[in-house]
């Protein structure tokens, strides 16, 4: 019986990963804890601006991160990021799916566009950045894909379809991938976050008649009393990232402050 050994170092030392919307939020907290974690990390987002500022602000720590500017809906351009990561660090051990956008709008009020832009951003980019990285972890038998989807996409909210629609795809995409190549040694798994201090919930709020009450109601459907943090999704990625989730695979883990089980 093969013994199972866990680094008591950092868990990702040596490990190349790419994270997509790294550069704000739980994507800028996921691409910190891997940086903390010893993992040569590569963001991949459209704001080249905070891309910069999030990379020089790790950096200081004298750690290997790189920006790449991607559109995560370009096929052309996320290719380019996997490709890049690659030739500059001659593999990819580890893929985090975060980007993300969310358009609030009842179902009738939803334009194509706008559907198509949420879809494009949360779902089809986790088939296109999965599609160009597995090859290379096929090869070496090897890898961790983490997806980032929401509580979302497993209950319902009001005005939200297209979020909601994307984010229980990721789920369902996650549980396939994971079937197709768990066989290879790659563990793909997501996880679902409920609501996060992010610049993105912020400006989501903004857009309410009464913002401060909407967030209070918001707030008020997480039974612990809180929206999260995002070092704390950042932690549970990590977690299914490294070798301690090694017998984790397809799973869809909830940190949402209790807001499901209500």
């Amino acid at each position: 019986m093969t013994e199972l050994r866990v680094s008591s170092g950092p868990s990702l030392s040596g490990r190349v990963a790419v994270v997509t919307g790294g550069n704000s939020g739980i994507g800028k907290a996921i691409a910190e804890v891997f940086v903390r974690e010893g993992a040569v990390v590569v963001i991949g987002a459209r704001n080249e601006k905070r891309g910069a500022e999030t990379v020089e602000s790790i950096r200081q720590k004298g750690d290997i991160i790189t920006f790449i500017k991607t559109d995560v809906t370009d096929t052309s351009q996320v290719k380019n990021l996997i490709d890049e990561s690659v030739r500059l660090h001659g593999t990819i051990d580890i893929l985090c799916n975060n980007a993300g956008v969310l358009i609030t709008r009842d179902l009738v009020d939803t334009t194509e566009d706008e559907w198509d832009r949420t879809i494009d951003t949360n779902l089809k980019s986790v088939f296109l950045a999965s599609k160009f990285a597995l090859p290379h972890m096929i090869r070496k038998k090897r890898g961790s894909i983490v997806n980032v989807s929401s509580q979302l996409g497993l209950v319902g909210f009001s005005g939200n379809s297209a979020y909601c629609a994307s984010k229980a795809g990721i789920i369902l995409l996650s549980r396939v991938m994971a079937l197709e190549y768990a066989k290879y040694g790659i563990r793909v798994n997501c996880v679902c976050p409920g609501g996060v201090n992010t610049p993105m919930l912020e400006e989501d709020f903004k857009r309410e008649p009464e913002p401060a009450k909407s967030l209070d109601l918001f707030t008020k459907k997480h039974p612990i009393g809180r929206i999260g943090r995002p070092e704390e999704i950042a932690e549970a990625v990590l977690f299914l990232a490294s070798d301690h989730s090694s017998f984790v695979v397809g799973e869809a883990l909830v940190v949402d402050g209790g807001y499901v089980i209500q």
